[in-house]
């Protein structure tokens, strides 16, 4: 059975500024589905990652990848990306915690914000534990780039958007404007 293309919640939506519900049955055919659904839209929108608030769902589901080549020019804005990438991962009910007081600033942008980007201090490493599709717990480290969307992603869980941890608002703005005036 493969995915379809889903409909991504734009800022403004009230799905994206609650807090989202933990997945009660990992093995529930709708959550089956709704992964492979997302995974799907981030492959058709050739992106990073996606949360299920994003897609009109309440429920902890990240799924994400680090790409090792892109054409996205706001990677290369980030100094801290990871050129080695990161498989494709699903997170059921995703928790983090610092590694280190080390915080890096990078540019970010979000399907929930199109068009936009701006520039985010996140801790530069992370753990995060999850359980996987099948059910199973796992934990990761996370360094740069991969533990930013890993923050990015897990935000959309608490209701947060990235624009809200922004320090300065001359660090926001729209997508073209900002590349036009840095390359």
């Amino acid at each position: 059975m493969s995915g379809r293309i889903l409909k991504i919640a734009h800022m403004g939506q009230p799905i994206l500024q609650k807090p989202a519900a933990p997945v009660e049955g990992y093995d529930d055919p709708q959550v089956l589905q709704l992964i492979r659904d997302m995974e799907a839209t981030v492959s058709y929108m050739n992106c990073s990652g996606l949360a299920a608030p994003q897609v009109f769902v309440p429920l902890r589901v990240v799924i994400f990848r680090v790409l090792t080549t892109t054409n996205n020019p706001a990677y290369e804005l980030t100094p801290e990306y990871d050129p080695e990438g990161v498989p494709w991962t699903v997170m059921i009910n995703p928790t983090l915690t610092p590694l280190s007081d080390q915080i890096t600033t990078g540019w970010e942008s979000c399907l929930s914000l199109p068009g936009l980007m701006g520039r985010v201090s996140r801790y530069h490493s992370i753990e995060y534990r999850y359980l996987n599709k099948d059910g199973q717990e796992e934990k990761r480290q996370a360094h740069g780039f991969h533990a930013r969307v890993v923050q990015h992603e897990c935000d959309h869980l608490d209701g947060v958007l990235y624009p809200t941890k922004i320090e300065d608002m001359k660090d926001f703005g729209f997508k073209d404007e900002i590349l036009r005036s840095l390359f």
